[in-house]
């Protein structure tokens, strides 16, 4: 079955796949990492327009990281979990101190990198590169257990079993391999979806061991997450605050971004913890230089 799964994927692929930047022939290492980081837990409509002032900012790792971590988390705007402005900050210092500012290319030197974790280093490796890797985000690992697995979803957590399915899967080919990750991504991301799977739209529908079972709904339905009103939405408009002001801000001036004091407080000092605002003084707070 591998062989005509590959060529069922990637000869959908080549008629369906989104124009997206970093797809493009002239993206570099450097766009292809910034642009697995911005889609963690992103949609792609969110990520375009940051990706793309992000790059005309700093088109290297290097511009990167001879800016402040400060204005990394101000440049992330309201992508989501800032966080990942302070991780590829800082994965930007390290290609620039430990690879000349060239994004290393093995899978061993990007993990290693600061906040790189497995999925994003087999991305980076496999789509900048070119390499033969297990990319497993959610879509790939959903496409994979239900088109093989005959599973309707997937565990939280990348299994062993899982994680040796999908290599096994693999063709030889380095080049053929990065391309069928990237088109088992993107038939997650369009066709396979989690609610809602189009599946007379699939490439795999005569040979999805799901659909032969009835499609069974063999997994709890993900709840979708509550925003307003948490720690998170506190935390979005203490930093907004703070993203708008050239300087330090004063803390009376926080004080209205949100009412509650014991939530606005508890919130303010995880983000000091977190390293995404500093204390410049007890009465004033900033994002980071």
């Amino acid at each position: 079955m591998s062989a005509s799964l590959v060529d069922a994927v990637t000869s959908w692929y080549a008629g369906a796949a989104r124009d997206l930047p970093w797809r493009r022939p002239d993206a570099t290492p450097w766009a292809v990492l910034v642009s697995e980081v911005m889609l963690q837990q992103t949609p792609v409509t969110r990520v375009l327009p940051v990706y793309e002032r992000w790059l005309a900012r700093w088109p290297t790792a290097s511009d990167l990281a001879h800016d402040s971590p400060g204005e990394a988390v101000r440049a992330w705007d309201r992508l989501g979990y800032p966080r990942r402005a302070l991780r590829l900050h800082a994965a930007a210092v390290a290609i620039v101190a430990r690879h000349g500012g060239r994004v290393p290319s093995s899978y061993v030197e990007l993990r290693a990198l600061p906040g790189i974790g497995d999925y994003t280093a087999a991305a980076v490796a496999a789509f900048a590169f070119g390499q033969r890797h297990a990319v497993l985000d959610t879509n790939v690992r959903r496409v994979l257990a239900r088109a093989v697995g005959g599973a309707a979803g997937v565990a939280a957590s990348v299994s062993a079993a899982e994680r040796a399915r999908a290599e096994s899967l693999l063709p030889d080919d380095e080049k053929l391999a990065a391309r069928f990750s990237v088109a088992l991504m993107e038939l997650g991301a369009l066709v396979c979806r989690a609610r809602a799977p189009q599946c007379d739209e699939c490439p795999l529908v005569s040979v999805c061991a799901w659909r032969a079972a009835g499609a069974p709904s063999n997994v709890a339905a993900g709840r979708s997450q509550t925003y307003a009103g948490t720690d998170r939405q506190v935390r979005g408009r203490l930093l907004a605050v703070l993203r708008s002001s050239p300087g330090p801000v004063p803390a009376a001036q926080l004080d209205l971004a949100w009412s509650h004091d014991e939530q606005r407080v508890r919130a303010l000092d995880a983000l000091v913890a977190d390293g995404l605002v500093q204390r410049v003084s007890h009465h004033e707070f900033s994002l980071p230089v």
